[in-house]
């Protein structure tokens, strides 16, 4: 198979036709069709597996990994989704690898990809360059792969940048179509996506936004909260109030967890740092300017802890519809009392929707896998249908 390259790959701001030979880096840039394949290929990866059916339809080929940023779910996920398919992991560590020493983007790209299929990227320490990097391997990889470099064009998936988190948000959204049953059921219901008070800062805006930029094409109701001063990104607070209007949703920004919490169906209370603060830190970053990160660090900790009532209580819960709303979370949580002091969560509330979480992350693993496929496969449905048609088990 030869996957050509895609000529959307590195245009910002315009929507990708399908998924096949097409870069996964924001979920607004797909059609409402691509997002539910992504949804029903996940689900049927899940369920051949569940039923002891091998899911690997490469035979072999690699799976990149580059994690500028720590991770842990996601870092697992990209490498348990690519294994689930037949593919080989390498992380490509820049420590250890040319890049350290001035290779460009360009050359790397190239040097990386001659036995490639996906390139999974996490960068979101510097807001305005972890998705314009994304990009730029991408249009690095159409260069190669047009000058007869690469035999194919290897598919970039985004595992979190500055903008986005496409892999969290269509996991939350797959954990939410099998709660409520189906996307259909979820028109109508109200999702509280706010700030929580956290005992630390420089938290990626990658995730509300994700939240807010995907929940609003499902004509739900969507409320931003967060206090005076941690807004995000304005173009997609202004893109959400587009795509709800659209939908026949609603979205509005309020300043209260709690007037967000009322009536809600689903709560998503998350730590991030104001858009304003995220610019001062990707600045003094590229400086290297230690002391002036030190004076940002201890400027942001006292003015989040102006703040500290912003957690998720059992009381702020009874708010919520019939005081039941399925509490959600990308984890780790800050945890009052557990992982720290004061933090975003009441340790009961975690507890007692600690087993639904661990359950939403656990769709992330076939949400990654089933964008690896459809961008390898152009049928993917055939590709599944010959995969339980073959029966190969995958424990014997």
């Amino acid at each position: 198979m030869n996957t050509t390259p895609s000529e959307s790959n590195t245009n910002s701001g315009t929507a990708a036709s399908g998924l096949f030979g097409k870069d996964f880096l924001l979920t607004w840039e797909k059609s409402q069709k691509d997002l539910e394949t992504i949804l029903t290929v996940a689900e049927e990866l899940k369920r051949l597996r569940d039923g002891n059916i091998s899911p690997r339809c490469f035979d072999s080929g690699l799976a990149i990994s580059q994690f500028r940023d720590n991770s842990t779910r996601t870092r697992f996920s990209f490498a348990s989704a690519a294994n689930l398919l037949g593919l080989a992991v390498q992380d490509l560590d820049e420590g250890k690898s040319q890049i350290a020493h001035g290779e460009t983007v360009r050359e790397t790209s190239a040097m990386i990809s001659f036995l490639s299929d996906i390139i999974g990227i996490r960068d979101d320490m510097f807001l305005g360059a972890g998705n314009t990097y994304m990009r730029e391997v991408g249009a690095a990889l159409d260069e190669a792969y047009a000058d007869g470099v690469l035999p194919q064009r290897p598919g970039i998936i985004n595992l979190q940048c500055d903008i986005d988190h496409p892999t969290q948000s269509m996991a939350d959204l797959l954990h939410l179509k099998t709660v409520f049953g189906s996307l259909e059921n979820l028109k109508g219901k109200k999702i509280a996506m706010t700030w929580a008070y956290s005992p630390s800062y420089g938290k990626p805006l990658s995730v509300p936004q994700g939240i807010i930029g995907l929940m609003t094409r499902l004509g739900m109701q969507v409320d931003l909260a967060f206090p005076d001063g941690y807004g995000l990104i304005p173009g997609v607070i202004e893109l959400a109030g587009k795509q709800a209007k659209e939908s026949g949703g609603t979205f509005r920004v309020v300043n209260s967890m709690d007037e967000a919490f009322t009536g809600a169906d689903i709560v998503y209370p998350k730590s991030w740092a104001p858009f304003h603060v995220m610019q001062r830190r990707t600045e003094l970053l590229r400086m290297s300017d230690h002391d002036g990160l030190k004076s940002l660090e201890k400027e942001c900790l006292s003015n989040n802890a102006l703040h500290k009532d912003w957690e998720c209580t059992e009381e702020n819960m009874k708010h919520t519809k019939e005081g039941k709303a399925l509490y959600m979370h990308c984890l780790p949580a800050d945890i009052s009392g557990i992982s720290c002091k004061a933090g975003e969560v009441a340790a009961t509330v975690f507890e007692r929707y600690r087993v639904p979480l661990y359950k939403q992350a656990g769709f992330k693993p076939y949400i990654i896998a089933a964008m690896m496929l459809t961008n390898r496969f152009e049928n993917p449905a055939a590709v599944l249908g010959d995969l339980e048609k073959k029966g190969t088990g995958r424990v014997r």
